[in-house]
């Protein structure tokens, strides 16, 4: 339960910021992981972007304020607007009316409550997992460099997959696997101290790296795999959201400070067999 506190102290962190600037790397640091990490929690387990929260919330408290006779420019710059005009589109998108309008009694405006997490007991699936702490390996391929905020990633990375399928480049690639952990993988490394995240479409290998790939090296760190097996994408990001939302929260570990892997075992994506894997450590 402490893992869970740490995430409702991250979102408390984070609730009294809405006026103010909000800091990813703070609020990931309360929870003691990535930002990247959090942002990804985050994402599965409440099923909208965490700055797509932050944004509702900020709208919300932005109507309080309204009709407590607040002028719109002072709410506007309050919540972080730069002008009227783009707080009006905002506002108006959320609500369906002005920020002016809100201001009248009686008008119908949305309000998007503060999130607290808690642990619900579900049991409905089981989870097929296994932890192993492994040694050094090294990972060859292709890198793309993702913006530092992790909902981009939902579409740009289907995106790097698809061009490096189409190209050839993945086929090709696939000549040079041998090493443990087979497979193709897709490894998310975010790089010293949260800096320079990173995404490789890759294979393991202990050979020389073969012109016009690039190599990372994954420390040994100790690891749960998750398996699974149906239709892609659908069936990576249900075994990911039902890692973040249940397992991690219920067990006595934390993230780690490795990448976090997809393994993909077999080809056919229509029923393709998997492993996710999740670096971690024990609780403090």
């Amino acid at each position: 339960m402490q893992w869970l506190e740490k995430i409702n102290e991250a979102l408390s962190y984070i609730e009294e910021n809405l006026d103010g600037e909000i800091s990813y790397e703070r609020a990931a640091s309360i929870v003691g992981c990535s930002t990247y990490h959090f942002q990804r929690m985050f994402s599965f387990m409440v099923g909208i972007p965490l700055s797509e929260y932050i944004r509702r919330r900020r709208l919300t408290k932005a109507a309080f304020d309204l009709q407590q006779g607040d002028k719109v420019l002072t709410v506007a710059l309050r919540y972080g607007y730069e002008s009227p005009t783009s707080f009006n589109r905002a506002f108006q998108n959320q609500n369906g009316l002005s920020p002016s309008a809100a201001r009248k009694k009686g008008n119908l405006l949305k309000a998007f409550p503060r999130i607290t997490f808690t642990l619900s007991i579900k049991g409905a699936e089981e989870m097929n997992y296994r932890i192993e702490d492994k040694e050094s390996f090294t990972v060859v391929g292709f890198s793309l460099k993702l913006e530092k905020d992790s909902d981009s990633s939902f579409d740009i990375i289907p995106k790097f997959w698809d061009a490096k399928e189409k190209s050839g480049d993945i086929a090709r690639l696939c000549t040079h696997m041998g090493q443990e952990p087979k497979g193709l993988l897709g490894v998310c490394c975010t790089g010293d101290q949260d800096k320079d995240w990173m995404y490789y479409i890759a294979i393991a290998s202990d050979k020389p790296v073969p012109q016009g790939l690039e190599s990372h090296t994954i420390d040994s760190t100790t690891w749960a795999i998750f398996s699974g097996r149906g239709a892609m994408p659908k069936a990576i990001q249900d075994l990911q959201k039902q890692i973040m939302s249940e397992w991690l929260p219920s067990s006595d570990y934390v993230f780690g400070t490795a990448p976090d892997i997809e393994r993909y075992i077999t080809e056919d994506t229509t029923d393709q067999e998997f492993e996710v894997w999740i670096p971690i450590q024990p609780k403090k």
